[in-house]
C-alpha cells in the first residue's frame, strides 16, 4: 500500500479493496441506523475513516498502474497514463 501513514491499523492495510469497501458499507449502515452506544459509534466512525483512506489509496494505486497504448505521429506505439477523470 502506498499510504505511509503509520496510524493505519495493520488489519486494515492487509484488506483488499473489496473487503475494505464491504466493511465500510456495513459500518455506514450501522451508523445510519443509530443503534448502539456512543463510544461504539465513535470507534466505528474512526475505523470507517481509516477504511475510506485505505480504499482511496488502493484506487490511486490501481490508477497509476493503468496505462493506455497510443500511436505517436511517427507511427510508433507508446504507453501513457490513462486519463480517468
Amino acid at each position: 500500500m502506498t499510504d505511509t501513514d503509520s496510524t493505519m491499523p495493520d488489519d486494515i492495510t492487509r484488506l483488499s479493496f473489496e473487503e475494505a469497501l464491504a466493511e465500510l458499507e456495513t459500518i455506514v449502515r450501522t451508523l445510519e441506523e443509530g443503534k448502539g452506544k456512543l463510544d461504539e459509534a465513535i470507534d466505528a466512525y474512526q475505523r470507517g475513516s481509516n477504511l475510506k483512506r485505505h480504499c482511496e489509496a488502493k484506487l490511486s494505486e490501481a490508477r497509476i498502474r493503468i496505462d493506455r497504448i497510443v500511436q505517436r505521429p511517427d507511427g510508433s506505439l507508446a504507453s501513457e497514463p490513462a486519463e480517468l477523470d
